[in-house]
């Protein structure tokens, strides 16, 4: 009976596992794709230039991939050692993740402002070379999102030294209608706009988190009774 539960266990645990390395190696695949197509696209922050969507995916995809690895080849080779390392590592991230939305929650208003600060200086390197990535990001946040500049279209006054904004501000989109009057340009603030579309879109920011929470729950319970099982049956036969 209990081999039988190992063996059902083990080839759970493999599959559960060989979907969380595919999904790892998609992830990697999207972060390479974009860290060579699009440079460093939605690279906003000037502090920290490797904060980029595409580092981001790299590292998020290597992660899970790794993770993954260790899973499945603990499941199908039965070793123990793998398993805990499994879980061990799996159990980290879990709690990492915990604390840092933890800490988000607690510091949200230092956060808001350190972020608006840092976005602002920002702006002083759109256009600049080497900064294909936070360019090409602007313009799509600011094209898409119908906004203007971090708290306000004039944040771009101080980036130009002049009345100007970029192209990507203007209501009608046309050669340097950045140089027209402000009434062409879009009024509303990104920073403000892009958290009202978050808050509208908080049910699936959370599902989202949930099911990621829900996965990594299933993983750790996965490993810890498949290792335990294994224990017992090692200890019954020896």
């Amino acid at each position: 009976m209990a081999q039988n539960c190992l063996h059902c266990m083990k080839y759970l645990m493999f599959v559960f596992n060989l979907l969380f390395w595919l999904g790892g190696c998609g992830i990697l695949g999207v972060g390479i794709w974009l860290a060579v197509t699009q440079g460093n696209f939605a690279t906003l922050s000037s502090s920290f230039p490797s904060l980029s969507a595409a580092n981001i995916l790299i590292a998020t995809g290597t992660i899970v991939m790794i993770v993954g690895f260790l899973g499945c080849i603990g499941a199908i080779k039965e070793n123990k050692y793998l398993l805990l390392s499994f879980f061990i590592l799996l159990l980290i991230i879990f709690l990492l993740e915990l604390i840092v939305v933890t800490l988000f929650f607690i510091y949200t208003d230092k956060i808001d402002r350190y972020a608006q600060q840092d976005l602002k200086k920002g702006l002083h390197l759109y256009g600049t070379e080497g900064n294909i990535g936070l360019t090409n990001a602007w313009s799509i946040i600011q094209t898409d999102f119908r906004c203007c500049g971090v708290a306000n279209y004039t944040d771009w006054f101080e980036v130009y030294n002049a009345t100007r904004v970029p192209d990507s501000c203007c209501l009608e989109f046309s050669e340097n209608c950045g140089l027209h009057s402000p009434g062409t340009w879009w009024k509303s603030p990104c920073y403000d706009t892009v958290k009202i579309w978050l808050h509208e879109n908080l049910l699936a920011v959370g599902i989202f988190g949930l099911c990621t929470a829900l996965v990594q729950i299933l993983g750790l319970t996965f490993a810890m009774t498949m290792y335990c099982q294994m224990a017992k049956t090692d200890t019954y036969y020896a």
